[in-house]
């Protein structure tokens, strides 16, 4: 009996993608228009110097780069894009303060995670309305922690006290 050898094809590799779950929910434009209606917002590209960026952690604890081009005047406050990461992905949030410093609101922009985008809630947002850089905002003290988004919630927490920071440390002065 004569044996053949075949060759064989390699089987078809499956690939499994996980899905996506990275979501944008408003634009800058569509948040500054929420905060500031009517009103023509101003870039502020700031520079921020080494100890600027070291007392905005000490303040926060975020640990990612703070993009300072991301600032805006508006005639009655301003505008900070910012971002932190829920548990594993970036959220890119809107932080909307009045002239004094305190929180006029903040909006989700974009969130990434696959669990926890219970942080887009309005009611648990709101927590952070009339927040200043003197309150100390801490999760589970003044801002409510939510079961499922426990490091969402944490790190949005942290993003906010580091705008009030800059607003303390350069906005303010400005």
């Amino acid at each position: 009996m004569k044996m053949r050898w075949r060759s064989l094809a390699p089987a078809p590799a499956l690939l499994v993608l996980a899905p996506a779950y990275a979501a944008d929910y408003m634009s800058v434009a569509q948040a500054q228009a929420e905060f500031f209606p009517g009103e023509t917002l101003q870039p502020m590209p700031l520079t921020l110097d080494e100890a600027t960026r070291k007392a905005m952690f000490a303040a926060s604890g975020v640990h990612l780069e703070f993009d300072a081009g991301r600032v805006w005047r508006a005639p009655r406050g301003f505008f900070v894009v910012d971002e932190v990461v829920g548990k594993h992905e970036k959220i890119k949030y809107a932080v909307a303060l009045d002239t004094r410093g305190a929180v006029k609101g903040i909006e989700v922009l974009t969130y990434s995670e696959t669990y926890g985008g219970q942080v887009r809630n309005a009611d648990w947002r709101a927590q952070f309305v009339g927040k200043t850089p003197a309150d100390r905002l801490e999760l589970g003290r003044d801002i409510r922690n939510i079961s499922g988004a426990t490091l969402s919630c944490k790190h949005l927490t942290q993003g906010v006290k580091r705008v009030l920071a800059l607003y303390d440390l350069v906005l303010a002065k400005s």
